[in-house]
């Protein structure tokens, strides 16, 4: 089953950070996913969170407001 990953940031240099260790973590494990980087700051408002990087998993927010550690990001795909 393919996992949905949103991540929520106007394309500050966090949010970029943030999008590449994603990326980095799903070609690594070879995980099926699709991921989305959300820059509309309207959509990003319709999931009532003030600060960015978010990280969206399965419309789930995991991590909000940092850059999360590889590792981090690993656990949460496991």
């Amino acid at each position: 089953m393919s996992i949905s990953i949103k991540i929520l940031g106007t394309g500050c240099p966090k949010c970029k950070q943030t999008t590449s260790i994603v990326q980095e973590v799903v070609t690594e494990n070879n995980i099926d996913a699709t991921i989305e980087k959300v820059e509309d700051i309207m959509e990003i408002m319709q999931y009532n969170v003030l600060s960015t990087p978010v990280l969206v998993v399965n419309e789930e927010i995991k991590i909000k407001g940092r850059v999360p550690s590889k590792k981090e990001v690993e656990e949460l795909f496991k």
